[in-house]
């Protein structure tokens, strides 16, 4: 795997620590235990450089002879790009975050303030922008699969290891002048045995960035006062962007865009007993693609969020998407919408209209193509029944998504007067940068 890293064309790895011969798991394990504490360890009130990091770890497992299969390969002055500032919590529902704050329990409200501090420790009140914290359950003792086969053909054995895998709340937040506040409802689907969860934080303003955590948290148990709720998150689906209607045109890697909406918050816990955010497709069978960690909130809510998957490589022809989301509650909502796979790669138009018709003023053309962030050249060419021209618009287009709703027409000729009543015949074409094609013919009326 390392070869690849550094032989990859395409843009490799700029720095390996690997090895360059034989070395065994727990000799692995040692090594990357110290690497991980020297790597966040600064080194005289600055942060370390690649070497200082690689000298550091070696010289704590000296006496392994495993040790010394590992080598640097990269520069070794060179540094990683570390968040200049420090993200602190203040308090938690308004009791100081250096004294024992109230337990996150199942289905309470939560509020977390804290600030952006500079290299002196005082709050950075230079610092506006956006905040990304995330709140983690308890850690969970994982094991390994235990799969791998020695030189000996001995089995290896399940290793335990301690991870977070679920996730309490992921958000994001306004950052004005160093400070913060964030509020979330705790899932009903934490585990209810008390321990200590975390608070990790990252935060940027388009120059500089901050994190930091809290570790000191306890998360647990049940509050028995929350107040009712039996509704389940409203759900708005679209395929790329939200110009998409239902049956519409899409290339064989679309995007799923679910907008969701819950006034007690998503549950994106992912606690593996059913209440995961899911989708899945009429032409796959027994696939569910799990879709927590790709819901972001909305600025400065918990209430609100999309989700914006990727699928690959999907069959031409009709497909029927399902969307199902649970809030912290566990009440889940479910919506479905169809979509057409281009049969091929060549430039395709479907549900070409103009809205409003009838008209008497205005009207948009509007078409969906297999073609999204592209160049195109659009051209409407207006005839009477009878097959003269009376109008051509053009116009160019960069479309972000499949359907497009840029053209208008103020229903003037090409003189600039006006069109009278009746039935109009319209061809649409639309043109990519390679030079293909694809023309339609609709009909449109106009009302004086």
């Amino acid at each position: 795997a390392g070869e690849l890293v550094m032989l990859n064309p395409n843009g490799g790895g700029i720095c390996l620590f690997t090895t360059s011969r034989l070395a065994f798991s727990s000799s692995n394990n040692n090594l990357c235990q110290r690497f991980f504490t020297h790597v966040f360890t600064p080194i005289n009130g600055r942060m370390p450089t690649m070497g200082e990091v690689f000298e550091q770890t070696k010289i704590d497992v000296y006496t392994d002879p495993y040790v010394r299969n590992f080598l640097l390969i990269g520069d070794p002055a060179l540094r990683m790009a570390y968040p200049q500032y420090e993200v602190v919590t203040s308090t938690i529902n308004g009791v100081p975050a250096n004294l024992p704050t109230d337990t996150l329990k199942a289905l309470s409200r939560i509020t977390v303030t804290g600030e952006v501090r500079g290299l002196n420790g005082s709050r950075l009140t230079s610092f506006n922008g956006t905040l990304y914290p995330t709140v983690y359950d308890k850690t969970e003792t994982i094991y390994t699969l235990g799969n791998d086969i020695n030189v000996t053909n001995d089995p290896s054995f399940p290793a335990p290891f301690q991870l977070r895998k679920n996730v309490i709340f992921r958000g994001k937040v306004s950052v004005t002048n160093g400070s913060f506040s964030f509020t979330f409802i705790v899932p009903r689907d934490i585990r209810f045995q008390y321990g200590y969860g975390r608070i990790s934080y990252y935060a940027q303003n388009g120059q500089t960035d901050a994190h930091g955590f809290n570790n000191d948290i306890v998360v647990g148990g049940y509050n028995s006062l929350a107040a009712a709720d039996s509704k389940g998150p409203e759900i708005r689906l679209y395929m790329n962007d939200e110009k998409f209607v239902r049956g519409g045109l899409t290339d064989a890697n679309p995007y799923l865009l679910a907008i969701v909406s819950d006034t007690s918050g998503i549950n994106t816990i992912g606690n593996g007993i059913g209440h995961d955010m899911t989708a899945e497709l009429s032409t796959e069978t027994n696939k569910i693609h799990v879709l927590n960690d790709y819901f972001e909130s909305d600025l400065n809510s918990y209430q609100n969020g999309k989700v914006y998957y990727p699928f690959a490589e999907l069959s031409p022809g009709p497909h029927t998407v399902t969307f199902k989301v649970w809030d912290v509650y566990n009440n889940s909502s479910e919506s479905s919408t169809d979509f057409i796979v281009a049969e091929s790669a060549d430039l395709a138009l479907s549900h070409v209209l103009n809205y409003p018709n009838p008209f008497t003023t205005r009207t948009t053309f509007m078409f969906e193509h297999n073609r999204p962030y592209t160049n195109l050249d659009v051209q409407v060419q207006v005839f009477t029944v009878s097959g003269k021209l009376i109008k051509t618009i053009s116009g160019k287009i960069f479309s972000t998504g499949y359907r497009s709703d840029d053209l208008q027409w103020d229903g003037l000729d090409d003189f600039g007067d006006r069109i009278g009543r009746g039935v109009y015949v319209y061809k649409l074409r639309v043109r990519a940068s390679d030079g293909s094609y694809a023309d339609k013919f609709e009909k449109l009326v106009i009302l004086r």
